[in-house]
C-alpha cells in the first residue's frame, strides 16, 4: 500500500466542498467518472436509512402480525431475536464476498435482498413465509451493516469522520421515522398491518437505484486495476490481517457488542420502566422517540468530532458517564425526571456511531476495514443477544427494575473501560505484525 494511503487518518478532513471521492491509491487506479461523487453521498443516505425499517415498523405493528398470523409465544420470540442472529452469522460473511464481487456490489445486493424481502413478507399467509422474508431482509441488513464503512474508507479516506456521520445520521433518522410513522401510515392507508409493512418496501426499492450505476463504476475500476496488476478481476489476493489477534479487534467487538446491549434494552424496555413508574403508555412511547431522536443530530457531530482525535477514548467515557446518570435518575426518580433521563440515555446510546467510525480508524486498508467491521459486528451482536432476555428475567424474578437498572449500569463499567482501549491511536495491521 502506497505510504500516502496509509498516512492519510493523520491528515484533517477535506474541504466539504470537495465531493468527488477517491478510492485509495493504487498505481493502476481508473479515472473516476464525474457523477460518481454525488451519486455515491446519495447511495450512502440511501442505504443507511434502510438498515432499521425493517426491524421498528415491526416493532409498531407486532400485535396486530401476531394476531394475523397467528403466532405463538415461542416463535413470536424467535422473530424478536432473529435481528441479532442474522447480523452476526451473515455479517461474518461480508469479507469474502466483497473480496469476490466488490463491496459496491454487495451493498447493491443487500439493497435488492432488503426491498425483496419487505416486498414479500406482508403477503406471507403463515409465521414461517413470514420469518423467511424477514430474515432476507435482514441478510441484506447486515452486510450492508458491514461494508458501509468499507466503503466509506476505500472512497472518503480522508473524511472518514464525516461520511460516518452522514450515514449514521441516517441509520438514527431511519430508525426513528419507522417508529413514530408506521401506525399512522397504516391507520391512513386503510388499517392492515400488511399495507403498514409494506410501505417501507418503497424506501428500500429506491435505495437500489444508486447503487446499480455504482457498482458497476466500481466493476470497471476492478478489471482495469486487476488487468495493470496481472491478477484476476473477481478474485483478488487477500492480504487483510487476521483481526483476531488484534487486541484493539477485540476492544472493538467487546465495546460493539455491550453499546448494542444498552440500545436493545433500552428499545424494548425503557416504556415499561416508565409506565411501571406510574407514567402514561402515551407519554411513555413520546419519551421513547425523544431518546431515539437524540440520536439523529450527535450521530452526525460524534464521528466528526471522533474523526479529528488520535484517541476517540475521552467520548468513550463521555457517554458512558450520560448512561450511569440516565440509569441513576431511573433507579431515584423514575417518574419525577423522565424527560431528563430519556434525554441522557439517547445521549449514551450514541455509542454506535462512535464505534463504527472508530471501525474505518482503526485500520490502514480497505482490506484491514472490512475484515474489522465483520469482526466487530458479528462478534458485537453476538454478544448482545442474552442482554434483553436477561433484564425480562430480571424483572420478571424481582417484581422491579432496581436489579435490571443496576445490571445495565454496571455494564457501562466494561464498555467505557473498552471504549478507552478501542480508542487508543493505533491499528490492527501493525498489532498483527503487517508492514505495507
Amino acid at each position: 500500500m502506497p505510504d500516502d494511503e496509509i498516512q492519510t487518518l493523520n491528515r484533517p478532513e477535506a474541504a466539504p466542498h470537495q465531493a468527488l471521492p477517491r478510492p485509495a491509491a493504487t498505481p493502476a487506479a481508473a479515472p473516476q467518472p464525474q457523477w460518481l461523487g454525488p451519486v455515491l453521498i446519495v447511495g450512502i443516505v440511501l442505504a443507511a436509512l434502510n438498515l432499521r425499517p425493517a426491524i421498528t415498523s415491526l416493532g409498531a405493528l407486532f400485535e396486530e402480525t401476531r394476531t394475523g398470523l397467528g403466532m405463538s409465544g415461542t416463535v413470536a420470540g424467535l422473530i424478536t431475536s432473529v435481528p441479532a442472529l442474522c447480523f452476526a452469522a451473515v455479517g461474518v460473511t461480508a469479507p469474502r464476498l466483497s473480496r469476490r464481487f466488490g463491496p459496491a456490489a454487495v451493498v447493491c445486493a443487500g439493497m435488492a435482498a432488503i426491498a425483496a424481502g419487505l416486498l414479500i413478507r406482508p403477503f406471507a399467509s403463515n409465521a414461517a413465509g413470514f420469518l423467511a422474508a424477514s430474515a432476507l431482509s435482514l441478510a441484506g441488513i447486515a452486510l450492508t451493516n458491514v461494508l458501509l464503512p468499507v466503503i466509506v474508507k476505500r472512497w472518503f479516506p480522508d473524511r472518514v469522520g464525516t461520511m460516518t456521520g452522514l450515514y449514521s445520521m441516517a441509520l438514527a433518522a431511519g430508525t426513528s421515522l419507522a417508529a413514530a410513522a408506521t401506525v399512522p401510515l397504516t391507520s391512513a392507508l386503510g388499517g392492515s398491518w400488511r399495507t403498514g409493512l409494506l410501505v417501507w418496501a418503497v424506501l428500500a426499492l429506491a435505495a437500489v437505484l444508486p447503487w446499480l450505476p455504482i457498482a458497476t463504476a466500481a466493476r470497471r475500476t476492478r478489471a482495469a486495476e486487476a488487468a495493470a496488476a496481472g491478477t484476476a478481476a473477481g478474485a483478488p489476493a487477500d492480504t487483510g490481517p487476521r483481526v483476531v489477534r488484534s487486541r484493539t479487534a477485540w476492544a472493538l467487538a467487546c465495546y460493539f457488542g455491550l453499546q448494542a446491549t444498552g440500545a436493545y434494552v433500552t428499545m424494548g424496555w425503557l416504556p415499561q420502566i416508565f409506565r411501571d413508574a406510574g407514567v402514561s403508555a402515551a407519554t411513555a412511547g413520546v419519551l421513547l422517540a425523544v431518546t431515539m431522536v437524540m440520536g439523529v443530530p450527535l450521530a452526525f457531530v460524534i464521528p466528526r468530532l471522533a474523526g479529528r482525535m488520535r484517541n476517540q477514548g475521552p467520548i468513550a467515557v463521555t457517554l458512558g458517564l450520560f448512561g450511569l446518570a440516565g440509569y441513576l435518575g431511573l433507579y431515584l426518580a423514575p417518574a419525577a425526571g423522565a424527560w431528563a433521563w430519556a434525554l441522557l440515555l439517547g445521549i449514551s446510546n450514541c455509542a454506535f456511531p462512535l464505534v463504527i467510525t472508530m471501525i474505518g480508524l482503526r485500520a490502514r486498508s480497505s482490506a484491514g476495514v472490512v475484515r474489522l467491521s465483520a469482526f466487530a459486528q458479528s462478534t458485537g451482536y453476538l454478544i448482545s443477544i442474552p442482554g434483553p432476555l436477561l433484564i425480562g428475567a430480571l424483572y420478571q424474578h424481582s417484581g422491579g427494575w432496581d436489579l435490571p437498572l443496576a445490571l445495565m449500569a454496571g455494564l457501562l463499567v466494561p464498555q467505557v473501560a473498552l471504549g478507552v482501549l478501542a480508542g487508543r491511536d493505533r491499528t490492527i495491521e501493525d498489532e498483527c505484525g503487517m508492514r505495507n
